[in-house]
């Protein structure tokens, strides 16, 4: 055991209420606020923003993505923020 971290999904509940970085399968990233997720790893992000070569393309606010569709999620420790 790691940092409290037992099982995969242990990651994403210690994540909760902070920022995370997700890679999509359709070559696009989010950054938002981690809300909420389930055993299928269906996410909710709040203060979502679509990321596109380092930097910001739009905001979307509150979002909703589909498990299948997630190639990865990074907690924010390592989300690097570009000034």
């Amino acid at each position: 055991m790691v940092n409290g971290i037992e099982r995969p999904l242990d990651v994403l509940n210690n994540a909760k209420g902070k920022e995370v970085l997700v890679q999509l399968k359709n070559n696009r990233q989010m950054v938002g606020t981690l809300l909420a997720f389930d055993i299928h790893i269906n996410i909710v992000l709040d203060n979502a923003k679509e990321i596109n070569e380092g930097e910001n393309k739009r905001s979307i606010g509150l979002t909703f993505l589909r498990g299948d569709t997630i190639i990865f999620i990074s907690p924010a420790s390592v989300v690097k923020q570009e000034d």
